[in-house]
This record gives C-alpha cells, structure tokens and sequence, in this order.
C-alpha cells in the first residue's frame, strides 16, 4: 500500500516537516550490494512505496537521506542506519512494511522511528562485529588473540582514498574474544570454524575487521585459508560497561543516549 498518493511538488522544493531514521539490515548475497548500488535500490523503493520525500535544492534536486557509517562492500550487517526527510509525517510503522516490500529479500527494513535529538552520526561509537574463520582451529585463533589484545599497538596497512595509510590497528578494538559458545556457525560445514567477536570504537581512519584481521597476522601470523564471513551485529552509543545501545532507542519515548 502507498504510504502518500500525492505527486511529488514541482522543482520538489517542499521544506522538510518529518525526518524518519531507520535500520535496515543486508543478509546473504545482498552483502555484496555496494553502498552505490543499495542508495540506488533504495531510492527506487522510495518511490515505488509513494513516501513523500523532501527534495534538496538546486537544478538537479535529491531526496534528502543521509546515511550512517555503511558496513563495506562484502559484510552483512543487522545494524544499518539512515535518516530521511520527509515533506508530509507518516506512520513510521507503515512506512517500515512499505519500504521493506518494495526492497528485494535480504536488503530488510527492521525499524523505523521519527527522529528527534541529535543527529544519527553522534550516536554510532562503537560496533561489534562477528567474523567466521572457517578452517581456523580456535585454540589457534584464541593464541592470536591474546597476542593481539597484550600488544601496546599494531601497525596495519590499508589502501584508502587517500592512498596507502600505516595505523594503528590496536588502540581502537574495545574487546577481542573468541566464542567457544556457539558451535553452529552461518552456512556451517563439517570443517572447523573459529569465530572471533570484536568491539571496536569508530575513530578516524576507521579501524576494520579485516584491519584486526591483518593485526592478527603482524602479532602471530594467522593467515585464514579462505576468505572470513563478517557480519556486524550492532553499532550504536558505547556505555561504560562496553554495551552497545541501538541509535534509535534515544528516539523512542524520551529515551535517553548513554544508556538504558
């Protein structure tokens, strides 16, 4: 169902009068979805679920979205986030079931609020992440680990925009572990798989899990065989306990950021 029948304004100048955040989450082979390619999907569904988007300025007006530390090409996440402006309120409810409809299974919208307070990019600190290392003995990884978690610092190397950057791979992992917990992993096999789980603060340049990765190769020459599966399963406000809280909850019933 159409969540607005009204056609957009002409020149799409309407002021913003609604700005609506959402999570959504990139599962199975949409991981490979670019951030380009997911913009371009998304604003499609946009139009195809009639939302009465806000358009900026200019002589080629866009739908106002912005988008919030989008995981890497490659990495399934439940924990997407972005904000769009809207030029009439809508039930953020709705809205959700009419966006996910319009996306292809595996680009999945799981919540939608009306956005107040401060902006999306202040509330993402910190994510945790999951990494499947199949044909990695754990007792292996977890010997990596410990080595990586008593270094001072790591050096890494990564091709960026800017070129190729040395950083410090170190200073931002808040926890490291291996979980020797779970036994069933995603897409399981009869080979061994060990999992690593991290915390790691956003900071600038950001600091990956394929950038541990390559940390746990400098600290004790752990080289996955064939390519991990990393998925991230949260990212929000970081408390003082080193638990996450999801961005949105600040958004629902006067909840407030730093904590539950």
């Amino acid at each position: 169902m159409k969540i607005s029948k009204r056609p957009q304004p002409e020149g799409g100048q309407a002021p913003v009068v609604q700005r609506v955040r959402i999570r959504y989450a990139k599962r199975g082979p949409l991981r490979f979805t670019s951030h380009r390619d997911f913009a371009r999907a998304f604003e499609r569904a946009l139009r195809r679920a009639g939302v009465p988007m806000a358009f900026s300025q200019g002589f080629t007006p866009h739908p106002k979205i912005s988008y919030a530390s989008a995981a890497p090409t490659g990495v399934a996440s439940e924990a997407e986030y972005l904000e769009i402006g809207l030029r009439e309120p809508v039930d953020p409810d709705a809205l959700r079931l009419a966006l996910d409809a319009a996306l292809s299974p595996g680009l999945d919208v799981l919540d939608a609020v009306v956005a107040t307070g401060s902006g999306l990019p202040d509330r993402i600190e910190a994510s945790r992440w999951r990494v499947e290392l199949p044909q990695v003995d754990p007792e292996v990884l977890a010997k990596a680990v410990a080595a990586f978690s008593a270094a001072e610092e790591v050096q890494v190397e990564r091709m960026t925009k800017q070129g190729r950057r040395t950083f410090d791979a170190r200073a931002a992992v808040i926890a490291i572990d291996v979980d020797v917990a779970s036994v069933t992993p995603s897409e399981a096999s009869a080979v061994p798989c060990a999992i690593l789980e991290l915390v790691v603060r956003q900071v600038t340049p950001s600091v990956r899990p394929d950038d541990v990765l390559s940390g746990l190769r400098v600290v004790a020459g752990l080289e996955p065989p064939v390519a991990p599966k990393v998925i991230r399963l949260a990212q929000g406000t970081l408390t003082a306990q080193g638990a996450i809280v999801d961005p949105l909850d600040a958004d629902r019933d006067g909840a407030t950021i730093g904590g539950r």
